[in-house]
């Protein structure tokens, strides 16, 4: 098919891999009213067209801690990725590295911090969840600095799985879910060669490697279940902030009182997000509770956020509503599924080129000039 735009990668990538990964990667938490939130809200906000601005010469880069990067975007962590595409993960990494931009490994990827981190010396970055045990915390949060990763990006929306109906009906969990599994594999031939053949051994690389043996995918649920911690509460994670010398990023708050719990407790940057619309079903949307925070903690952090971006004007919407930088999920997650490294580097530069012609119309030639001067009249965040 045709890909003009990204989103266009969703239906690619639906057509490429079976049922049960793709309704993984689209869905959400219960009906799904929050993750469509996110986007309808999104692309709710009104921008300003401007004329004669002299924006002809436009600049996308930016900087975070020191680090320069080529776009206001950041491949954002997605488990299991590396069942999207072989070997997902060094795929995300591998395009990340080629566009100049970080990449967030998850817990729970197929492919290790190692195997990812000797294809993406500069620019990892990795996501931590909060689990019941304290000695894999320890240890992956070791492996990670010894393998050079510069942020820790520490997961705090996700104390339990939320209720997403879709994995159940879909084969990702529920009743005979390895046999459904299996079928649906047999349906796409190209993916069960690439991917279920060739792309093994298909195991949380990080768990395996800190329990000593394999961990599989076969009740991927059930161990998120099992293994998060919903009795934690700030001063349990002390240790983490002591222990990590880097900057440290807090995702997953959506609550202006949240956000400045995050900053006493010693956070470098907060990622503003409802986890894709996963976890509460009903949540406020990213879009709506962005200004609120922005201006609850002014310039203590460096501000992020993500859920609901699909195009580079949606970028340029979530940096004037107060972002200081874009976590893309889904979207990269579609374009790794449905044409690998190069569609996710295809990907970027689509949003990259959207938003060179979004600045040019707004009168902006800059990340650093990008505010809420850019939208026009809305109630978005009041």
């Amino acid at each position: 098919m045709i890909i003009s735009s990204a989103l266009d990668y969703r239906e690619a990538a639906r057509r490429k891999i079976p049922p049960f990964l793709f309704h993984y990667i689209d869905g959400g938490a219960g009906s799904e009213m929050t993750l469509r939130a996110n986007i309808s809200d999104l692309a709710a906000i009104p921008v300003r067209q401007r004329a004669l601005r002299g924006a002809a010469e436009i600049r996308l880069s930016t900087q975070w801690f020191g680090q320069q990067s080529a776009l206001p975007l950041i491949l954002g962590p997605v488990g299991l990725a590396g069942m999207f595409a072989r070997r997902g993960e060094v795929q995300l990494a591998r395009a990340a590295t080629a566009s100049k931009i970080p990449f967030v490994q998850s817990t729970v990827s197929v492919c290790s911090i190692d195997e990812v981190a000797a294809t993406c010396p500069h620019s990892l970055w990795f996501q931590l969840y909060v689990l019941k045990d304290r000695g894999f915390m320890r240890d992956v949060l070791e492996r990670a600095r010894g393998a050079g990763v510069t942020t820790l990006v520490f997961t705090v929306d996700l104390p339990t799985p939320g209720p997403r109906y879709r994995d159940a009906h879909s084969g990702m969990s529920g009743p005979y879910a390895s046999l459904r599994r299996l079928f649906q594999a047999l349906t796409r031939p190209g993916w069960a060669y690439d991917v279920g053949v060739m792309g093994r051994p298909h195991d949380l690389g990080n768990i395996s490697a800190y329990m000593g043996r394999r961990i599989g995918l076969e009740d991927y649920i059930g161990w998120l279940t099992a293994n998060m911690d919903p009795a934690i509460s700030w001063p349990d994670l002390e240790w983490i902030r002591d222990f990590w010398k880097g900057p440290m990023i807090v995702k997953g708050i959506l609550d202006p009182e949240d956000a400045r719990d995050a900053l006493r407790f010693g956070a470098d940057g907060i990622v503003v997000s409802n986890h894709g619309g996963r976890q509460l079903d009903g949540a406020i949307s990213t879009a709506r509770a962005l200004p609120e925070i922005a201006r609850a903690v002014g310039d203590g952090v460096v501000l992020f956020a993500d859920s609901g971006v699909r195009s580079g004007l949606d970028v340029l919407r979530m940096l004037a509503l107060g972002a200081k930088g874009v976590l893309l999920g889904r979207a990269a997650a579609y374009a790794l599924a449905a044409r690998g490294r190069p569609g996710v580097e295809n990907m970027l530069s689509i949003l990259a080129n959207e938003m060179r012609v979004s600045m040019t119309l707004t009168g902006v030639a800059s990340i650093g000039e990008i505010d809420e001067s850019i939208l026009a009249l809305t109630d978005i965040g009041k």
